[in-house]
């Protein structure tokens, strides 16, 4: 435990560190924006760039891998929603914000620094094969859950197709067959921008958060919190290792990965429907919050 203690820790005090600087005023709401932009739009895609095109690992994923995190993803997904319709009284697009937030984890600024930090190079192939179809499938099936039979697919697939992460997945593929033709000063130059994409992300999230904030309480968010931090990777770590076959190395990946905190994108949707917004951040900032200590104890278990 003190070992996953010691891996996990420094990862959140970057994230402390964007938030002190926000709250101190040395970082400014816009700044922790760009910052954020900068990552999404940039580093983080030159990271998995330069992941995929120069992997030696094979690109095949087994099946039981997709259908133990998307299974447990499922499964979260509806459990949040039932309490927060059934318990606490949602309706409509909030109680969609609170299924999103308890099944949509923060892979940029939390997971993927934290998984690369805890497994090193023999998880980029896993983790990054995860987060290509992470975003556009709880993407795709919140929109359509908010918008029902209005829902454009085509506007959806527009939106997909046009993000930066997406595109440094596709081009990570495409281009690895003659990663070794490319020439070494433009990989001096992905090297640095993929070296910045870790520290500037989470202190990116951590002026994200000193901005948000608990807006919507305690109770509702709390309930959404422990489905995101207990409920979800308990559920993959049952189906990768009782149901579904997943090689051995890739289910400490997936387990971590459902264990991260809820994603920004809960926020993003609640914030583009004006519904939920509250909600969705409180929901950020407290897992986020408590992650350092539940992602210690699944790294810990992983890894025992």
């Amino acid at each position: 435990m003190l070992d996953a203690l010691a891996t996990v820790l420094p990862i959140f005090g970057l994230v402390l560190v964007g938030f002190a600087a926000r709250k101190l005023g040395i970082i400014d709401d816009k700044a922790g924006t760009g910052l954020a932009q900068f990552v999404f739009a940039i580093a983080l895609p030159c990271l998995i760039f330069d992941t995929l095109a120069r992997s030696d690992a094979p690109l095949d994923e087994p099946w039981g891998y997709w259908a133990s995190y998307f299974g447990a993803l499922g499964l979260t997904w509806l459990v949040a929603g039932l309490i927060a319709r059934h318990v606490f009284g949602t309706v409509g697009i909030e109680t969609v914000v609170a299924g999103f937030s308890a099944a949509q984890s923060n892979t940029v600024l939390i997971g993927v620094p934290l998984i690369l930090k805890a497994f090193g190079e023999a998880a980029a192939v896993p983790l990054f094969l995860l987060v290509a179809i992470h975003l556009p499938i709880t993407m795709s099936v919140a929109t359509l859950l908010v918008e029902g039979r209005g829902a454009s697919l085509g506007a959806i697939a527009r939106k997909l197709a046009t993000h930066p992460i997406l595109i440094g997945i596709a081009a990570g593929a495409a281009l690895r067959p003659i990663a070794g033709e490319i020439p070494e000063p433009a990989w001096r130059i992905i090297d640095m921008l993929s070296a910045a994409a870790a520290p500037a992300a989470l202190v990116a999230m951590g002026v994200a958060l000193a901005r948000y904030g608990m807006e919507a309480g305690w109770p509702l968010p709390s309930a959404i919190t422990a489905c995101k931090l207990a409920l979800h990777p308990l559920l993959v770590f049952l189906l990768a290792t009782f149901v579904f076959p997943v090689p051995q190395a890739w289910i400490g990946v997936a387990v971590m990965f459902a264990a991260c905190p809820s994603g920004i994108n809960a926020f993003l949707l609640a914030q583009t429907y004006k519904s939920g917004v509250g909600l969705a951040s409180s929901a950020v900032a407290l897992s986020t919050a408590l992650a350092v200590l539940t992602m210690a104890g699944w790294l810990a278990l992983v890894t025992g």
